[in-house]
């Protein structure tokens, strides 16, 4: 099992939760970080907004995860109301070790 699901309560959007894990008397610890990206509208040259269509939702989605800092991974694209401005996702701070192997 690589994975735990742990809820934690009132976490907002562009917060850093610490969390601490012992495994066999190993303490380890993570960071993790929640991200709101815009989803819904586009700002169109005379200052409007324009509603995106699915598939320009989700490459613009692809590329703000593309171009984001390299020291977190993503973890977890969370599904947005069907009205929502902003998508929520959900990244975890890269170790030294992995940061290395990834660049």
């Amino acid at each position: 099992m690589r994975d735990i699901c742990i809820p934690i309560p009132h976490f907002e959007e562009n917060q850093i939760a610490e969390v601490e894990v012992t495994i066999n008397g190993k303490k380890q610890h993570f960071n993790f970080r929640v991200e709101s990206f815009l989803w819904s509208l586009e700002k169109t040259e005379d200052g409007h907004h324009d509603t995106l269509d699915v598939s320009e939702k989700i490459l613009s989605l692809k590329n703000m995860i593309e171009t984001y800092d390299k020291n977190w991974e993503l973890i977890q694209i969370f599904t947005p109301k069907s009205d929502a401005h902003f998508i929520q996702v959900l990244f975890r701070q890269r170790t030294y070790k992995e940061a290395a192997v990834s660049v």
